[in-house]
């Protein structure tokens, strides 16, 4: 049986993008994720986008429940997958988390979000499975 995965519009992904660089453009790099995660809610907020926060998103191994197997930072209108970090730079581990979680949510998109970077445009990271 083939898995159905869930798919935002370009339009969606355009507007968290903008929300994203406006964060990055007022706070500057070199905070903690929180911080970022925060301002990133007002931006998503403002536009009127839907969202939740520090999503516990169970992890199943043959059919058993693990419990929460993490947390995702943000998930965006039931569809896109948001992960926030401020590290000096994104690395195979960061992708490969990210493509895990993306299956487990059935979701076909996310982004990395490195918001340690002079211009935002360098921390950002098309994810897609």
């Amino acid at each position: 049986m083939e898995t159905v995965l869930k798919i935002c519009s370009e339009d969606l992904i355009d507007k968290v993008l903008t929300a994203a660089t406006n964060v990055h453009a007022i706070l500057g790099p070199g905070l903690l994720e929180s911080v970022y995660e925060s301002a990133l809610a007002i931006e998503l907020d403002e536009m009127g986008i839907k969202y939740h926060r520090q999503v516990e998103v169970p992890a199943l191994y043959k059919g058993h429940d693990l419990g929460v197997g993490f947390r995702a930072d943000v998930i965006v209108e039931d569809s896109l997958l948001l992960e926030l970090k401020s590290v000096e730079k994104i690395t195979d581990i960061h992708l490969a988390k990210i493509i895990t979680y993306l299956k487990l949510l059935k979701f076909k998109r996310g982004f990395f979000l490195n918001f340690n970077c002079i211009k935002m445009k360098d921390g950002i990271k098309r994810i897609s499975i």
